[in-house]
């Protein structure tokens, strides 16, 4: 095999309820790759969170059921000693790219793996991970960084249990009616509802718990659903924006994955003052969670006046070719596959960057 290929291990699969768009996103990237320059170690995670490795490929897979590496054994063991075998000599794998969306792919625990594998990954560290899965923690550092957002409130389950009268009250005279309940923690809109009195409100409450143990409530905003592609690590860049036509009342789970009726505008059709002020507000947001290598920034253009409104950071947007983060690039005048290959670039230069600290420590 070319020893100048580089080796990248695609991480997918995964216990979230977002097993299967992992799947989808894993094929479509691996389908892109150019095998000239790399090749693939697939590492597949089940539902039950036990890892398979397969073997090294020079080309794609031609089914997406094949991702699931059916007649290899299940061997967490085996796929974990060539995420670290770099600590004790030569490394299996050069770079690791975690294509898991939700719990345990995108809120830092993988990152952390890597960190402690020493070896490079591609997409954001561990601190914005994990800032960019709690939705608290992200309006947080959005407001220390002085990002309007719209008015919220949170709590978890044990002050619910046993405040829930106060909260609901609270709720009421802060935000009024309708409002958005929110887990805190889950990726793709799962465990959502809007609430408008105080019946729905309670409903939307215990769902949301459902999925997490502290919950978000935001104040309704009638506005357009904006996004903004971000990529790079100390001087990242920012796409144009698109934005998001929801088939649903708001742009929930079925919305993005199910019913196929959402449309996304491309560029969005806003005025080039607006556009630049978003791409501005995307790389503050980018910065205020210390992200590195991608993100998806996504706003609200309030309607009635055009004021602009953070939403969220998404560090593992969606990323097949049909996905708004690759598409926002190819837009901007950058082609899926040169994507794949400035993500990689820019894991090495995080890493090689860590590295240096490290070392100058060391002496």
């Amino acid at each position: 095999m070319d020893n100048a290929k580089l080796t990248v291990g695609l991480v997918y699969g995964g216990k979230s309820g977002e097993h299967e768009i992992s799947l989808q996103t894993a094929f479509a990237v691996m389908n892109a790759f150019d095998y000239v320059k790399y090749e693939i170690l697939p590492f597949y995670i089940t539902k039950q969170g036990l890892w398979k490795i397969g073997e090294k490929l020079e080309a794609p897979f031609s089914h997406l059921e094949q991702l699931k590496l059916e007649g290899v054994p299940e061997d967490t063991g085996a796929a974990l000693n060539a995420i670290f075998s770099g600590l004790g000599g030569e490394s299996v794998v050069d770079v690791m790219f975690p294509l898991l969306h939700g719990t345990n792919g995108e809120d830092g625990t993988i990152q952390g793996l890597f960190e402690m594998a020493n070896i490079p990954y591609i997409g954001a560290g561990v601190l914005a991970s994990a800032a960019g899965m709690d939705k608290v923690v992200m309006k947080k550092l959005f407001a220390e960084a002085r990002l309007e957002q719209c008015r919220y409130g949170y709590f978890n389950a044990a002050i619910w249990k046993s405040k829930s009268h106060d909260l609901i009250v609270g709720i009421e005279d802060k935000l009024g009616y309708p409002v958005f309940v929110k887990p805190a923690n889950l990726g793709s809109s799962v465990g959502i509802s809007k609430a408008v009195d105080k019946e729905s409100l309670v409903k939307a409450v215990e769902n949301a718990f459902r999925y997490d143990t502290k919950v978000l409530v935001e104040e309704f905003i009638d506005a357009r659903e904006l996004e903004v592609s971000v990529l790079g690590n100390d001087e990242p860049e920012a796409s144009v924006p698109g934005e998001i036509v929801s088939s649903g009342e708001y742009y929930d789970y079925s919305a993005k994955y199910i019913d196929g009726k959402s449309q996304m505008l491309i560029p969005a059709s806003v005025d080039p003052e607006t556009a630049d002020h978003l791409r501005e507000l995307a790389l503050a947001a980018y910065r205020a969670i210390q992200g590195s290598g991608i993100a998806r920034v996504d706003f609200f253009l309030r309607k009635s006046d055009g004021r602009i409104f953070i939403n969220e950071v998404n560090t593992m947007p969606g990323f097949t070719p049909f996905s708004m983060y690759p598409l926002l690039w190819r837009e901007t005048g950058l082609s899926y596959q040169a994507l794949l290959d400035r993500m990689i670039t820019l894991a090495f230069e995080r890493y090689q960057l860590k590295q240096g600290l490290k070392y100058d420590n060391e002496q």
